[in-house]
């Protein structure tokens, strides 16, 4: 066995198809299949299931991929301290952002970033809180920056960079400024209310809805969407009341016209960096994560 049969394995895994699995890999289809059928003739039994093109892992199949993505973890997290050891501070980071916050991190970090380490390639992904958590559970990423959620994903670990304030926010002299207190507002003042929501699939989203449950909120009247900027364009408009961490305000340009309140007593959530559990992190990992946690200080 070498690393190469097991990253072949689980490109095929990941493509269910011989195909795209080579094509992934910069190997011929048939040299892919030759190796496939040769290592199953050796085994003595079928790693894959073939149904409708597809390639579907057999039980023996599932077994071999646990192994297969256990062992290269550990060899990336090999490669990646042997790196540090020699100082050669060559590599690739895999970050996950959400789109908000890569919006304003990116131009705040990645500069300082490259005159650090400027043989580090920085590849970027951008999406959900639900699908950046799948990329670093698959080791498609190794860090991601974003709210921590109620529940913890036990194949992650966290580290908290600063809390953030998640704040309602109206237009101008909307009619709840009355009710509030000390730049204050119980959400019974907006219960009536139409409500701008972000997707539950992103951690404002699911944050928001968790404290607006417990009010016992209703969001028949309500709007989703996964657009901050058309979320606060129409909190200006006053089409709606929404829900925003503190700091997508902060350095949201140009600043938003709108009154912002605290829930109550404040509800505050920890902005984090997030990687697989046991993962090594090189030097220059360590180094974007400081970075990052600066913008929060």
């Amino acid at each position: 066995m070498d690393f190469r049969e097991l990253s072949y394995i689980t490109a095929i895994a990941k493509h269910q198809n011989i195909t795209r699995a080579a094509e992934a890999l910069y190997i011929s289809q048939p040299n892919l299949s030759k190796f496939l059928a040769g290592l199953e003739d050796e085994l003595g039994l079928k790693l894959f299931d073939r149904a409708d093109k597809k390639y579907i892992p057999t039980y023996a199949g599932r077994r071999y991929l646990e192994y297969a993505h256990q062992i290269l973890e550990l060899k990336s997290s090999l490669d990646a301290e042997l790196s540090d050891i020699i100082k050669r501070n060559v590599g690739v980071l895999n970050i996950g952002l959400p789109n908000m916050r890569c919006a304003f991190m990116l131009p705040k970090t990645l500069p300082a970033f490259n005159r650090k380490y400027p043989n580090v390639k920085v590849n970027i992904f951008e999406g959900t809180s639900a699908a950046i958590d799948v990329k670093l559970v698959d080791g498609d990423i190794d860090l991601a920056f974003y709210s921590k959620p109620h529940k913890l994903n036990p194949h992650l670990e966290y580290e908290t960079l600063a809390p953030e304030e998640l704040l309602i926010c109206t237009c101008r002299n909307h009619k709840a400024r009355a009710s509030s207190v000390d730049g204050r507002l119980d959400l019974s003042a907006i219960r009536d209310e139409r409500l701008i929501l972000l997707s539950p699939e992103q951690r404002t989203g699911q944050i928001s809805r968790h404290y607006l449950k417990q009010a016992g909120i209703d969001f028949a009247n309500s709007i989703t969407t996964n657009n901050m900027p058309a979320v606060i364009s129409l909190t200006e408009q006053g089409w709606g009341v929404s829900f925003i961490f503190e700091s997508h305000l902060r350095w949201h340009s140009p600043k938003p016209e709108i009154d912002t309140y605290s829930f109550g007593e404040g509800v505050y959530s920890d902005f984090v960096a997030a990687m697989r559990k046991g993962s090594y992190l090189p030097a220059y990992a360590r180094y974007f994560i400081a970075e990052a946690g600066k913008l929060y200080a």
